[in-house]
């Protein structure tokens, strides 16, 4: 049981009074915000588990982990201790964690300068060696001088996944809590307001709202800080940046993103060459779209491939999980896969608006850490060095709030004040960098697409060296970008092959996703006739061709079921929802042209389960 499970490894690794376990009731003042509920704010109206933290943090991604160790460091340092823990919704540390990556070693080398040394590290097995930088058309390849921004000499190709492993056991060692199989359902708020923990999701819980036998409720967390490391479009991250207009409050741009779909393969060893990486742009997207392929050399016969498509496409009939597939019809990329076999698959979203796009970092209790901003580099094909050096900052700034006051967030007469943080990152490298790329991804949107942005991209680059004395701004989100199906062209895909190309039940296995059937659906449609009135007469059902993993189809007739389970008993197509497809990419969250889709935290456990990715 979740509550058993919590209480029995804090009896195991923790003592004193930080670490104290209590009981909330209706005496205490602490409410919950869920962003699985229409009622935004209630008040905690039954008895519920609580355990206290001096720091909580959602998410055991790179900036989570490295927010936790920087955080028992400082500690170390000066002698002093604070209880720290972090949830992960995957089933494990890394079960969630999908990117391309070849990875800049920059913040690692601030976190644990010694990581070169440590035998277990999985990140020294392949440095990269060659860079290439191509544009396609559906035959032909042309190589382009690589941007210094693509360089990679000292770089590390990588499983992202098989690294965040790595890390945590890092912050374990230094007496950081991690619970995996933790979803953050509900933020906790003090009576003044402010952010004073979070709250994971009741499990068991049926599909039909009673609950099953081995029902327990979520626990309450409470924490003196709160940093949020849920990632790109986290489900809380977004009630708390809406909650406290944290976007209104700086000014900053909408955020654009991306769909990110990937595979690793094991190929020939006479066509592997260790740390080459490619990168593309062109084909197989249309001229109009933001997006580019990858090719990464891994260790051991491996590569990882990819195709990143801009969620600010068009046309209603793309699909970016078949764009992927063209991507690898392409001769270059088949020559490298033909004879290979593909042993994992996964999709993830990525946040692409830069700098314009980060909001406010801080809010009254806690900040945003990583990609839960929107740290990416997006000219660099990077974010998990900045979103470490976020979390490090954000670490930083949290000890040096909370000071030697560790009393119960309970107790607390205010809420910690993290605007420090906001002010580092601006002093950081961090802030730099991304100034210096801030024109290159709306430059494409401002400039007509392809040709025109990789013209703006070399004279940024070569000629005005990142200092332009203008800014591009993202004009609309991009959910407001998609065309009528009247107004867009069918796009006809090939069938795959079952070789190279598969169908989406294939791939949708490879990457091991599994939720619980009896369960609440977890993708909400906030109005459940849009999709019949809406969706599907105008843009002719673009949820199921932006979604990368079959959660969404139009079904007739008695094939389509409520969320009740029981037939809609008519002609008529109606949407059904797959949920226990779910690979949390979040791009229905982000694409649905009305907004109708709300992307909720499932069961703690459920999803896709990344080893390699």
């Amino acid at each position: 049981m979740i509550r058993q499970i919590l209480l029995r490894k804090a009896s195991n690794s923790r003592t004193g009074s930080a670490a104290s376990l209590h009981r909330l009731s209706k005496l205490d003042w602490i409410h919950t915000s869920s962003a699985i509920s229409q009622d935004q704010s209630t008040d905690v109206s039954i008895e519920q588990d609580s355990m206290h933290y001096d720091v909580a943090i959602v998410g055991a991604g790179p900036a989570g982990l490295s927010a936790a160790i920087r955080l028992k460091q400082l500690c170390d340092e000066k002698g002093k201790d604070m209880s720290v823990c972090v949830i992960e919704k995957g089933a494990e540390v890394g079960a969630h964690i999908l990117s391309g990556n070849v990875f800049q070693p920059t913040a690692l080398d601030e976190l644990l300068p010694g990581w070169k040394e440590d035998p277990s590290c999985p990140i020294t097995a392949c440095p990269t060696t060659k860079d290439r930088f191509y544009m396609l058309t559906k035959r032909a390849t042309l190589r382009l001088p690589t941007p210094p921004q693509m360089k990679n000499k000292g770089n590390y190709v990588i499983s992202l996944s098989e690294m965040v492993r790595w890390l945590a056991s890092k912050a374990e060692a230094l007496g950081v809590e991690i619970y995996p199989g933790f979803a953050g359902a509900a933020a906790i708020y003090g009576a003044d307001g402010s952010v004073r923990g979070i709250r994971t999701n009741d499990v068991g819980i049926a599909r039909d709202g009673h609950h099953k036998e081995g029902y327990t409720p979520g626990m309450a967390l409470t924490a003196n800080a709160t940093l949020l490391a849920e990632g790109c479009r986290g489900s809380l991250s977004a009630e708390i940046m809406k909650r406290y207009s944290l976007r209104e409050k700086v000014g900053a741009d909408p955020q654009t993103y991306a769909l990110g779909i990937k595979e690793v393969w094991e190929i020939d060893p006479a066509k592997h060459i260790p740390g080459m990486v490619w990168h593309t742009v062109g084909w197989p997207l249309p001229v109009d779209t933001y997006g580019g392929g990858w090719l990464y050399h891994m260790g051991e016969n491996r590569v990882s491939l990819g195709l990143v498509v801009g969620l600010d496409y068009k046309n209603t009939y793309l699909s970016p999980y078949q764009e992927f597939q063209n991507f690898k019809r392409h001769p270059a990329v088949a020559k490298v896969l033909q004879g290979g076999t593909c042993l994992q698959y996964g999709a993830r979203s990525l946040s692409e608006g830069g700098l314009q796009s980060i909001p406010a970092l801080s809010f009254p209790g806690g900040a945003l850490v990583g990609d839960a901003a929107g740290f990416l580099n997006v000219s660099k094909i990077k974010g998990t060095h900045t979103a470490m050096k976020s979390g490090m900052l954000a670490a930083e700034s949290a000890y040096k709030a909370l000071g030697t006051d560790t009393t119960s967030a309970l107790g607390a007469t205010s809420a910690v004040d993290l605007s420090s943080y906001e002010d580092a990152v601006k002093k950081s490298w961090i802030h730099t960098e991304l100034h210096s790329v801030r024109n290159i991804r709306p430059g494409f949107s401002h400039l007509g697409g392809l040709f025109g942005g990789l013209a703006h991209a070399a004279f940024d680059t070569y000629i005005l060296r990142g200092n332009a004395p203008w800014t591009f701004h993202h004009g609309r989100a991009d959910h407001e970008t998609l065309r009528p199906a009247a107004d867009s062209k069918k796009i006809e895909y090939p069938r795959p092959d079952g070789e190279l190309t598969f169908d989406l039940p294939t791939s949708l296995y490879r990457s091991g996703t599994n939720h619980d059937h009896d369960q609440p659906c977890h993708l909400r449609l906030r109005n459940s006739k849009v999709p019949e009135v809406l969706n599907l007469p105008v843009y002719d059902g673009p949820e199921a061709r932006y979604c990368p993993a079959g959660v969404y189809e139009y079904v007739s007739g008695n094939a389509a079921e409520g969320e009740s389970g029981e037939s809609t008993k008519t002609d008529k197509r109606k949407l059904q929802i797959n949920a226990q497809n779910c690979l949390h990419c979040k791009a229905c969250d982000i694409k649905d042209p009305n907004q109708n889709i709300q992307w909720t935290t499932p069961e703690g456990g459920g999803g896709p389960s990344y080893t390699l990715m």
